[in-house]
């Protein structure tokens, strides 16, 4: 098992780093420097490689399970890079990003639009607009008993966000709200009104594109 610091200096991705700055390594000698070492049948660079494969097939469904698939890669690292991943995505949801459109709310979302399950979201903002934060709120059938008022604005008093968008998946692809979303965002909406946080829009997101209570008129 060859680690970084036994790989030759010209194929040291922590030379490389060092010489020429992390934008100049390639993704799979980022991922050699996380999982630092290989094992006795496969060095380092080799193992990286084939999690970079891995990660380029199926990235945003990324999990412990497919990462432990990849012979030579444990729990241990693969959990380590499973937090590196869900920590940038975090960073990277709250980089300045303004929602103007539907369009930019099923970008933010698109890692949502393939799940199988139905995920509800809650996204709060501040007064111009920008992404404060962006939660799961429940997981599963959507309806009234899941999605409470409660669950849904304590957080966006926590943020003191100025408005709130809703966003749910259709696992089926289907766009068109059912009877229970549209009785969900009627009682989000009032509840909204309530405490002076505005409902910009309530999003449903799949395969085939998205659906904005807002540009239907449904707000």
């Amino acid at each position: 098992m060859r680690k970084i610091h036994e790989l030759d200096l010209v194929d040291t991705p922590r030379e490389k780093l060092l010489l020429k700055g992390v934008k100049a390594l390639k993704d799979y000698e980022l991922l050699a420097i996380l999982i630092g070492s290989g094992t006795k049948d496969k060095d380092v660079l080799k193992l990286s490689r084939e999690i970079s494969k891995v990660y380029e097939d199926d990235f945003e469904n990324m999990s412990l399970e497919k990462l432990t698939e990849i012979h030579g890669l444990g729990k241990v690292k693969a959990s380590q890079l499973l937090c590196a991943i869900e920590l940038s995505k975090r960073y990277i949801v709250k980089q300045n990003i303004k929602i103007v459109e539907a369009k930019d709310i099923y970008t933010l979302l698109h890692e949502y639009k393939n799940k199988q399950q139905e995920y509800f979201i809650t996204i709060t903002l501040d007064g111009a607009n920008h992404v404060i934060e962006k939660r799961v709120i429940s997981i599963g059938t959507i309806n009234q008993s899941l999605v409470h008022p409660r669950e849904v604005f304590a957080p966006a008093l926590s943020d003191r966000a100025t408005s709130i968008i809703l966003a749910h998946n259709h696992p089926s692809g289907e766009l068109s709200p059912s009877v229970e979303d549209i009785n969900i965002t009627q009682r989000l909406r009032d509840s909204a009104k309530l405490l002076g946080i505005e409902l910009l829009d309530h999003v449903i997101v799949s395969k085939n594109g998205y659906f904005s209570f807002k540009d239907e008129g449904l707000l």
